[in-house]
């Protein structure tokens, strides 16, 4: 298939910068159904991690004509028991006579009338495997005539393109899913971090630093930002990323970017992990904001993990949150006596040797990620 201009611009270019956007390929598929002539179409998503009761994601697209038309029911196409879309060979354009079952006069009868109910007289399924980490079925329906030759040769011919989209998209699926991961538990902990370049340009920020911190645009209309600070302090960071950059035995160091909220900044230098091709960061900056986990939720991880009574946790989650022993006794009503009694058997079933050991086991177990 020859390479045109048109192709480039409607097709190619939607296809790759449409893994980006929510709903994925909505350009995309507004242009192929518009260069096929095709009166609807739909594109239905499956994932193969995704739960068994989670919904497919269903992209629709009608032509000028016929948004007035109801749109293409994926369930109802499925419920006619045309050819098991998991039986499609992935890549082949199937005509809608292929999906049809003409082993059963009654049945075809059946799914003929559905149709054409539909206003489906004619079409095409594609569908697209990204190697069994997600599947695509593509269905583009014409009501009054069939499709051209040309018109399913540009789908044969973009059916390869598509799949490597599929596999594109499904990739940055995992990558969300880990960095979702990754700052769900730093938020938990009340942990921000950013990267920064030696010059102590932000490369990037988490939602929590971006909270937290200020930020400017780099001067001169450079691209990047760098964090809003006093003179002198801005100073201080460049010294310091240019310090860590340069020296990989250099000692991390604390910062004091904001001295009215008491905010520091804690910067070391990069040991990311990354595969190339990357920017690499050269400092890492981490705050931490004053944040504990709900009393409730962590009381009962901790009464699971040690074996704990309801009150034996509680009095130890109190002392993880700064509660002297008599403090956490007289808010759970509890006599001087009987909380020291409960803290022994605390100590005797968590294995701490002290109330400071106790702050220590609770802070780094799992209490601080309910």
């Amino acid at each position: 298939m020859a390479l045109l201009s048109a192709d480039l611009r409607e097709l190619f270019l939607p296809l790759v910068e449409g893994i980006h956007e929510s709903p994925p390929w909505g350009a995309f598929l507004r242009n192929l159904a518009a260069r096929m002539v095709a009166r609807r179409a739909c594109l239905v998503l499956t994932l193969a991690n995704a739960a068994p009761d989670q919904e497919p994601l269903v992209i629709q697209v009608a032509a000028p004509r016929a948004v007035q038309d109801d749109p293409l029911d994926f369930r109802d196409l499925d419920a006619l028991r045309l050819h098991p879309y998991g039986a499609l060979r992935p890549g082949r354009v199937y005509a809608l006579d292929e999906m049809l079952d003409y082993g059963d006069r009654a049945q075809l009868a059946r799914q003929r009338a559905a149709l054409a109910a539909m206003g489906i007289r004619y079409g095409r399924w594609l569908r697209i495997s990204a190697g069994g980490a997600a599947d695509a079925w593509l269905v583009l329906v014409r009501e009054r005539e069939d499709f051209s030759g040309s018109a399913v040769a540009l789908l044969d011919g973009i059916a390869a393109l598509m799949a490597a989209a599929l596999r594109a998209l499904a990739a940055l699926i995992d990558q969300r899913l880990q960095t979702a991961l990754a700052t769900s538990a730093l938020a938990r902990l009340g942990a921000g971090q950013l990267a920064f370049d030696a010059g102590g340009r932000v490369m990037a920020a988490d939602g929590l630093a971006e909270a937290v911190l200020p930020f400017v645009p780099e001067p001169g209309g450079r691209p990047g930002r760098r964090l809003n600070l006093r003179p002198d302090v801005a100073h201080r960071l460049e010294a310091v990323c240019a310090m860590l950059s340069g020296d990989p035995q250099a000692p991390s160091v604390v910062l004091r970017v904001d001295e009215g909220r008491a905010t520091d900044l804690l910067l070391r230098r990069s040991d990311l992990v990354l595969a190339e091709p990357c920017a690499r960061p050269a400092v890492i900056g981490t705050i931490r904001a004053p944040v504990r986990e709900p009393a409730r939720q962590a009381i009962r991880a901790i009464a699971a993990l040690h074996g704990l009574s309801d009150n034996e946790a509680a009095l130890a989650h109190a002392v993880s949150m700064g509660e002297t022993l008599i403090e956490a006794g007289r808010r759970l009503s509890l006599s001087e006596e009987t909380a020291r009694n409960y803290s022994k058997r605390v100590y005797a079933k968590t294995g701490a040797r002290g109330q400071a050991d106790l702050v220590r086991l609770i802070l780094t177990g799992l209490a601080p990620f309910v």
